[in-house]
């Protein structure tokens, strides 16, 4: 693994998905399958079901006979984990839900917030290159916790048309109401115009490969989205007391997911950094998936040696990662310096892999850089808001004027008459 000195790596990891946000010639094909969708419904589905996974469906629905088979596929150990994670994902997310209120700051008048799940949501999880069960607690649990009305999943199918069993489970096991078999941007499009089979949604949520993120945000606007992800990150303060093991296998526990995922570690010593670098060789020989996190840890790992923590601060905020390991003394008297990170791990003990499966807030992060403006997915996001406002005759009164004065001054002679024809009745 590569060892630097400074931050300008991180400008190049920043950067690193910027041949899709220009590639017209990938959004034409996207656009295209969209408009398809939207045209020939189900056929265009099934379609390009065939065309791209290689299956050939009679239907898009998974059967209550699928999923039942699934059930007596999976092991009881698997059932425990799943179990387990579920509680503690439950109870995380439990404490983001959030009430509506009211207040009345003065006579005649109350103001208010009424918090309203959406009515429906569409989750995606993906089937390419592993299976997900995780992904679908991630989601579906905290939509289920809003209360939305409706929670549909779509995930390509494999080649023999199945569903990966361990996936139906997780989303018996959530709640899930309806599961398709269809992935890629036929399946953004189908969730965000309805087809014959599959029903419209008011928000889409969840993973997918870059299909799945550039159709999501084309079609932002007519449904919401959660995100737009980009290839996974994780990025590991160290110093001299930390495990080099540890660091190591938690850098490569996110290079194994994808060739363009980023593993970064940010170290005050170079002794360490000669350590850590050899661990990765090492460990990395070890992987089932070393091609994977190989091409991953060439083009997108380094450590980056700093002459002191808030240098190594700095460049965390600057790079806001979606995955962060203070692993260094004392992490809780520094996390004050941490303003851009999706999940802020704590210590040797707190690798990233339990927050991808066991200890509870969720693991739908921010990439990219995004961690500097946005927020994990949560209960939040599958809930709105609508503003309350009540005024009676005489508080409208003390404020009419200055409401007037207001609307003249925008020409907005309407808004100005609306209070006028009240105040005259005085």
């Amino acid at each position: 693994m590569k060892i630097i000195r400074g931050a300008e790596f991180t400008e190049e990891l920043l950067r690193r998905n910027d041949s899709n946000q220009t590639d017209l010639e990938f959004d034409r094909n996207v656009l295209s399958i969209i408009d398809q969708v939207r045209s020939e419904g189900d056929q265009a589905v099934l379609d390009f079901t065939e065309r791209f996974d290689g299956v050939k469906l009679d239907s898009l629905i998974v059967t209550e006979e699928e999923i039942n088979e699934a059930e007596q596929a999976v092991t009881e150990d698997f059932y425990r984990a799943l179990r387990s994670a579920k509680e503690r994902i439950t109870t995380y997310h439990e404490a983001q839900k959030e009430q509506s209120w009211f207040l009345n700051p003065n006579e005649g008048i109350m103001l208010g917030q009424k918090v309203t799940p959406i009515d429906s949501v569409g989750l995606y999880v993906p089937g390419g290159k592993a299976a997900y069960p995780s992904t679908v607690l991630m989601n579906a649990l905290p939509a289920k916790i809003a209360g939305v009305g409706r929670i549909s999943m779509v995930t390509p199918p494999q080649r023999d048309g199945k569903i990966n069993p361990y996936v139906l489970v997780a989303a018996k096991e959530a709640g899930v109401d309806r599961i398709y078999k269809v992935g890629g941007a036929q399946a953004i499009a189908a969730l965000a115009y309805g087809t014959e089979t599959i029903k419209k949604v008011v928000k889409i949520t969840g993973p997918g490969n870059a299909y799945v993120a550039r159709a999501k945000k084309w079609v932002f606007g007519d449904v919401a989205i959660d995100m737009i992800a980009g290839p996974s990150e994780i990025c590991v303060v160290a110093d001299a007391h930390t495990n080099p093991i540890y660091a190591a296998a938690d850098l490569l526990s996110q290079a194994e997911h994808d060739e363009r995922a980023a593993a970064v570690c940010i170290t005050t010593s170079e002794a360490f950094a000669a350590e850590l670098s050899k661990e990765v060789e090492r460990q990395l020989a070890e992987l089932d998936r070393k091609e994977i996190a190989t091409q991953s840890i060439e083009q997108f790992g380094r450590i980056i040696i700093v002459d002191s923590l808030k240098e190594a601060f700095d460049i965390v905020n600057r790079l806001a990662p979606e995955h962060l390991e203070l692993m260094i003394d004392q992490p809780m008297e520094h996390l004050a310096a941490i303003r851009n990170a999706g999940a802020i791990f704590l210590g040797q003990h707190s690798p990233e892999a339990l927050g991808d499966y066991m200890a509870g807030p969720n693991h739908t992060l921010p990439t990219s850089g995004t961690a500097a403006f946005s927020s994990p997915l949560g209960v939040y996001d599958f809930m709105k808001k609508s503003s309350i406002i009540y005024y009676s005759e005489n508080a409208l009164a003390e404020v009419a004027d200055d409401v007037i004065t207001l609307a003249d001054a925008e020409q907005l002679t309407g808004h100005a008459n609306s209070i006028k024809v009240r105040k005259a009745g005085y």
